[in-house]
């Protein structure tokens, strides 16, 4: 009988040389992840149903790296968990969800939880700004059939367009409050800074972002069937770069399909996969 030799990782050992580093700040572990976007340490959770929706893609944003989120959703469904990404560490969130003043108590509480917020921003039949309504001001109220404009917070503090970090920071903290819209010089809302939002900035400085300060997030599409219409929405909802989810990525298959998205979308980050050999690549 033939008995080959066979290693584990407690036979295996990384031999320590010489290091001119003096202290751990100074260590860099960043990487380039395509040509256009780098992430601050060099790990990506993978797009599997069991590994990767907004919740680790968050969680790895913070750290430094990057989630893809797995295609095994409907495309509204995985478009979402894109937007939650997005929407959980912006320097400011450009497009905050509102609701009309005579909506009712009970379509507040629908459309927070469908979004899983805590507050939204009230406007009129202009599309400005008149109030706010919270957990805060639906605590006590028995009645889900009253209209918001009777239990919203009217006198809502804001901030013009343009307005710092550090400004926005004295705000909030200035008026003991949570959120400040940002408005333009007619009351319309342009975005929303909230106080978790400068937290998270000031908690996760490695943080992986994009160019507006937001948490950067992959996601897979497959080769076949509805995977233009995934790829759309998935950039209109602001994902960094595309995975094609393939087990063989050295096939007609995923050529075809790159092809067709970059034809389609030229200046979308596109990752190809998987592949074993250099005639592959």
């Amino acid at each position: 009988m033939e008995f080959k030799e066979g290693l584990t990782f407690d036979d295996v050992l990384l031999v320590p040389k010489y290091s001119d580093i003096t202290s751990r700040s100074q260590t860099d572990l960043r990487t380039k992840l395509s040509r256009n976007i780098s992430i601050n340490i060099p790990f990506v959770s993978a797009n599997m149903d069991t590994v990767t929706e907004s919740a680790m893609a968050v969680a790895m944003a913070r750290a430094g790296g990057i989630g893809i989120i797995h295609r095994f959703l409907t495309i509204k469904e995985q478009a979402n968990e894109v937007l939650k990404v997005k929407r959980s560490g912006s320097v400011m969130i450009e497009n905050p969800y509102v609701i009309h003043l005579d909506k009712t108590i009970q379509d507040a509480i629908n459309y927070a939880e469908e979004k899983e917020i805590s507050g939204l921003l009230v406007i009129d039949s202009n599309s400005k700004l008149v109030g706010i309504v919270t957990d805060r001001d639906l605590l006590f109220e028995t009645d889900a059939t009253h209209l918001i404009k009777d239990v919203m917070t009217k006198d809502v503090v804001t901030a013009k367009l343009g307005v710092s970090l550090d400004e926005a920071k004295k705000i909030l903290h200035q008026h003991r409050i949570e959120k400040l819209p940002i408005v333009d010089e007619n009351v319309s809302i342009k975005g929303l800074i909230t106080s978790k939002d400068i937290t998270n900035i000031e908690d996760y400085p490695s943080a992986s972002k994009d160019k507006k300060g937001r948490p950067l997030v992959g996601a897979a599409v497959g080769v076949k069937g509805d995977f233009m219409e995934r790829t759309e929405s998935l950039l209109e909802a602001g994902v960094d770069v595309l995975v094609v989810d393939i087990a063989h990525g050295h096939s007609e298959n995923a050529i075809s399909t790159i092809r067709n998205i970059k034809k389609a979308f030229p200046k979308c980050e596109l990752i190809a996969g998987n592949i074993a050999t250099a005639q592959g690549a």
